[in-house]
């Protein structure tokens, strides 16, 4: 059943790539499903690589994880039972280096280095936001729309006025763009450059390779300027900075995908401050 005025294989496309985005984007479970590629681990051996989360916190994480398929408990004795990705897991580590790409690429320049994996949360953050994966997948294909063009299809059910808050929020992120009051809407340069973000997302949550992300209906990567690989220099924008946590520190360099540095919890991250003007926020 559609819930939105897209094609049927559409309208499915875009509710996979919206419920792999729920599976991942909760906070820490992209930081959980690092901390365990590469081998099994014991429970105790996972909180040890996760010390600031607390074991009342980190278990329903592991639970959930478990119960959406990326992770699987082994059970080898009653008294030995370690935790691993599943094949499902697996394959969807390749999907992070694009939405740290894409983060590092558009998203405001903070004073203090980002790493990876921050990169990857607040990347994910704003593509969870309320009918923001449906509205820019539609300004997608049709290049630009109406407002009211835009509910038609994306709450065709709802009162077309209601399309307005998550479209602001999307400017004020900047990945949509409008001339004023009235006027189409289009993508931003970083709304558009989620091509391979979107495409790679889509191939994982049908359960296909990878390499179907290029040729992609509606994604279909032209310029290949976000990809799996090296990343490509960063546009000249500021970046928000992220909410106050207790979380990680920043890595001293440019983000590198690499796992083992990525559990530092040594440093307070960085206070909030005002919003500033550059690229979108955070």
């Amino acid at each position: 059943m559609t819930t939105t005025g897209l094609s049927p294989a559409t309208d499915a496309d875009i509710a996979r790539v919206t419920e792999a985005l729920g599976m991942i984007t909760p906070r820490w479970n992209v930081r959980i499903l690092l901390a365990l590629s590469g081998r099994t681990q014991r429970y105790g051996e996972l909180a040890d690589k996760l010390p600031w989360l607390q074991s009342g916190q980190l278990h329903p994480k592991v639970q959930t994880l478990c119960d959406a398929g990326l992770l699987e408990r082994i059970e080898h004795s009653p008294r030995h039972v370690t935790y691993g990705l599943t094949e499902r897991g697996t394959d969807l580590l390749p999907v992070l280096p694009l939405v740290a790409g894409w983060a590092d690429r558009f998203l405001e320049k903070p004073d203090t280095p980002t790493s990876a994996i921050e990169n990857v949360e607040d990347g994910l953050t704003l593509l969870t936001r309320r009918h923001a994966t449906t509205i820019l997948w539609v300004l997608k294909s049709r290049q630009e729309t109406s407002a009211r063009a835009l509910a038609s299809i994306v709450i065709p059910h709802g009162y077309w006025t209601s399309i307005y808050p998550p479209l602001r929020q999307l400017v004020d992120d900047n990945l949509v763009t409008t001339a004023g009051a009235g006027q189409p809407y289009r993508l931003s340069e970083a709304g558009d450059g989620l091509g391979g973000v979107f495409g790679a997302l889509s191939a994982w949550a049908a359960g296909r390779p990878l390499t179907h992300a290029s040729p992609h209906p509606v994604w279909g990567l032209r310029d290949q300027s976000v990809r799996i690989g090296p990343q490509t220099q960063a546009a000249h924008h500021t970046r928000r900075p992220a909410p106050t946590t207790t979380a990680p520190a920043r890595s001293a360099h440019h983000p590198a995908w690499q796992k083992d540095a990525l559990f530092s919890h040594t440093a307070p991250s960085r206070p909030k401050t005002a919003l500033t003007a550059g690229g979108p926020g955070r």
